[in-house]
């Protein structure tokens, strides 16, 4: 199996200092932050397009506030540098910052434009958290029609079960989960 690494993005999602200084499972934050690491620097010595995306906002106002049985995330109040990439990422040269304001990376954000306009259309998808971010963006990018391949030890959960699940139930109904590793020979 090759992967055209000129019709292909990576994307990954949320991997900024306030997310990762949470609890991350079945992989630590240090091996996802490592594995993101290696398959950024293959994509960019490739010549491809390597995607950070991050969650922010500017006062709360700006994020979506649907009525939910669960306490939304409080969008205010978090400390200096919480939506920053992490610095091991976010200094390596060759990708494109884009910040989004809900959980997926599509919805209000240019992304599927700045894929369509390079000819992208396959995305390898990494990030945290596993069922949230990276599952709500993954469903997105499988409506809009892109191929997908996820980087299963490129993710994590708050939970080991999240993970699992997502993992096992809806990734393989999209598109191929495959180790970095895995990814990293297809190139």
């Amino acid at each position: 199996m090759n992967i055209q690494v000129e019709k292909t993005a990576l994307v990954l999602i949320d991997l900024q200092n306030g997310i990762l200084s949470r609890n991350c499972a079945p992989y630590t934050a240090e091996e996802i932050i490592e594995r993101a690491k290696t398959l950024v620097e293959a994509f960019t010595e490739k010549g491809g397009f390597v995607v950070l995306v991050r969650v922010s906002s500017l006062d709360g106002k700006d994020m979506l506030h649907p009525s939910t049985d669960a306490p939304a995330a409080q969008a205010t109040g978090y400390p200096e540098g919480w939506d920053q990439i992490v610095p091991e990422l976010a200094d390596l040269p060759g990708t494109y910052t884009l910040t989004k304001r809900q959980w997926g990376a599509f919805h209000g954000t240019d992304l599927d434009a700045q894929l369509r306009r390079r000819g992208i259309d396959t995305i390898v998808l990494g990030g945290v958290s596993t069922g949230i971010g990276v599952d709500m963006t993954v469903r997105e990018a499988f409506q809009l029609g892109y191929n997908q391949f996820f980087a299963e030890d490129v993710m994590g959960a708050a939970d080991k079960e999240m993970h699992d699940y997502v993992r096992a139930n809806i990734f393989p109904r999209i598109g191929r989960v495959r180790s970095s590793a895995d990814i990293l020979s297809y190139l």
